[in-house]
């Protein structure tokens, strides 16, 4: 299994339409062969000491059944017709691609 974290850190004052248009999307992600799990987040204040908080940044947690799914699910063409609607939304974004040690 192969687990995914997504880091999209999002402009200014856009957050709302960007998890709407994430959110119209993921019923096709989920769909995808492999896909077991695909979650937008964002960050909730704890207080505990080592937690970051940032209210711009949406963190997608993934979990797909192999890398040859996630690869396929980067070039799915419900994926490409969604990063250019969000294009203008995202500052920058941060992946890890992780397996269990």
């Amino acid at each position: 299994m192969i687990n995914v974290i997504a880091s999209i850190h999002i402009k200014e004052g856009r957050l709302t339409e960007f998890i709407e248009i994430f959110k119209s999307n993921t019923p096709k992600v989920l769909e995808e062969k492999g896909c077991l799990e695909y979650v937008p987040t964002i960050d909730v204040p704890t207080g505990l000491p080592p937690q970051e908080l940032n209210n711009n940044v949406v963190t997608v947690i993934e979990k797909w059944g192999s890398l040859e799914d996630l690869q396929a699910h980067i070039t799915a063409p419900h994926m490409l017709a969604y990063k250019e609607k969000v294009e203008d939304f995202v500052e920058k974004a941060s992946l890890k691609v992780l397996m269990e040690a």
